[in-house]
């Protein structure tokens, strides 16, 4: 089977995660794989890549040599992994494809996500992405979420017919867990300084959380450093900027923090339960489905309230062994988010297409 792969980026969590699952096929000996679109900025080595560019949605030139390029090639399916890409195969017609919904528009709030009554509706052009997301799910042959939620979402809101809707799990490197072996003292955050992400909550909730002796590492950067930098004074906290490394990063911290208003499947909740750590987090898309894990303690505080998180925080920093909820969480993120589980499930998928 050959099966391409478009990409319109060279870096975020839709690049990381096809890079790994193309190179995890590959090496299954099942599947001959190419991935289309512009060099992928981390582990680009691992895959047979062809450089193409779709620098925006109306480009309708780069969008037709797209779809020429990939015809070219012969495959049998193709995967498009981000939203500009899924446009543009929502116009190959002739050839099987597959489109990974990777997440809703940042001002999609967690209410009207979830179909609450009376909800604030998102923007205008909010409104008007997630339309085109309906049409380009009625399009394509399956279209892949890798949180039930978003399948729910997809079904509930958008109307796309279930049928055409596959749950898949994301995937990360899964390498030797290494839980804490004392109380969790160095947190960690990691990701872009936006508001979605609620750094500016987290740092609210801090000082009626932190033992002696606690810190917290930030690693990203974004709009909002500033701002955080400033609620971060006389804190034990330290900004490390961008980091390529985050892997690394977790390894040397005894527990991550993510205290999203709103997240599909986020990768570092995968990574963090790959390393053995123990994770707060926020009630929000996907991230209860990663954590809930029997034996463990599902942290998870109500997003945007300070109160809440603090009152997570706290329960984190006593325990008194979070090794025994790292270990859990790292056999779980063995069985469902390694490449290898990844790659089998998507073959299967596209077998049923071809």
């Amino acid at each position: 089977m050959r099966v391409a792969y478009l990409l319109t980026q060279d870096r975020g969590g839709p690049v990381d995660v096809t890079v790994r699952l193309a190179a995890a096929l590959q090496a299954s000996g099942e599947a001959e794989v190419k991935v289309f679109g512009p060099v992928p900025a981390r582990d680009a080595h691992l895959v047979e890549h062809e450089e193409i560019s779709v620098p925006s949605k109306g480009d309708l030139r780069a969008s037709r040599q797209a779809r020429a390029a990939l015809r070219a090639w012969r495959p049998d399916v193709v995967h498009a992994q981000d939203r500009r890409s899924g446009l543009v195969c929502a116009g190959l017609g002739d050839i099987p494809v597959v489109h990974t919904y990777h997440g809703v528009p940042d001002d999609v709030g967690e209410p009207w996500f979830r179909g609450a009554a009376r909800a604030p509706r998102p923007s205008t052009y909010a409104m008007a992405v997630l339309a085109a997301d309906a049409l380009v799910a009625r399009r394509v042959d399956r279209t892949v979420v890798p949180a039930p939620a978003m399948g729910k979402f997809l079904r509930e809101r958008l109307r796309v017919p279930a049928h055409r809707i596959a749950h898949v799990d994301n995937c990360v490197p899964i390498g030797a867990a290494e839980p804490p072996t004392a109380p969790v003292r160095r947190l960690l955050f990691a990701g872009l300084l936006v508001e979605r992400k609620g750094l500016p909550t987290l740092l609210e909730a801090l000082p009626g959380a932190l033992p002696p002796g606690a810190t917290l590492t930030v690693a990203g950067d974004g709009p909002l450093r500033a701002r955080c930098e400033q609620l971060a004074e006389g804190l034990p906290v330290e900004f490390l900027g961008f980091r390529a490394d985050v892997p690394e990063l977790l390894r040397k911290h005894d527990a991550l923090v993510l205290p999203s208003t709103m997240e599909q499947q986020p990768l570092v909740v995968a990574e963090a339960m790959a390393a053995g750590k123990p994770v707060v987090a926020t009630d929000t898309g996907g991230v209860p489905d990663m954590l809930d894990v029997s034996g463990t303690a599902l942290r998870l505080a109500r997003p945007g309230d300070v109160t809440s998180l603090t009152k997570q925080l706290r329960a984190l920093f006593a325990d008194p062994d979070p090794a025994h909820t790292g270990r859990l969480l790292a056999a779980r993120a063995n069985e469902r988010f390694s490449p290898d589980v990844c790659a089998r499930r998507h073959l299967e998928l596209y077998r049923g297409l071809s």
